[in-house]
């Protein structure tokens, strides 16, 4: 893992989504692998009300960043306001990280999972996205993002046509 690992926090489904996530990016050659898997013993079951034998922590790697699934409860929730990027270079790679983790979730705007099925909110962004924002153009960019604004799931040919329209 690497100096700084993202903890995410879940009610009962760290495994389960440590699992799905992995398969998600190494299906896809991005790379991915579960790590240490930590059980609720007797003590830790019963301070936490979760299941002795369960998974207390999950360590995982989605394409080379560090990752912690904590098994805390119900108490706290993911909210919109963190987020995951995934920077895809071509347009089959957006298609294929929109439809994986949009299932049985939130499809927001703009490229945003609002939530997947585990609440965990990502942003799937054509890796040009960089470039076009930063163009010396200020109405290349004001075209793109008012493309952007009208999708759902990012369309790259359609981005670089608003971009290049007159």
């Amino acid at each position: 893992m690497s100096n700084i690992t993202t903890c995410l926090w879940f009610d009962g489904q760290a495994e389960e989504a440590a699992n799905f996530y992995v398969k998600i990016f190494t299906e896809r050659g991005r790379g991915g692998k579960i790590g240490k898997i930590a059980r609720y013993g007797e003590a830790a079951a019963q301070v936490s009300g979760q299941p002795k034998g369960s998974a207390m922590t999950v360590e995982f790697e989605l394409d080379g960043n560090g990752f912690l699934g904590l098994n805390g409860g119900p108490l706290f929730k993911f909210s919109i306001a963190t987020s995951f990027m995934i920077n895809c270079a071509t347009q089959d790679d957006v298609d294929y990280f929109w439809s994986k983790l949009s299932e049985g979730g939130t499809e927001g705007r703009c490229g945003w999972i609002d939530n997947d099925k585990f609440g965990v909110t990502w942003q799937i962004v054509p890796a040009l996205w960089r470039e076009m924002m930063g163009n010396s153009d200020s109405l290349k960019i004001d075209r793109t993002m008012k493309a952007l604004l009208t999708m759902k799931k990012p369309d790259i040919a359609a981005l670089k046509k608003a971009a290049e329209e007159r």
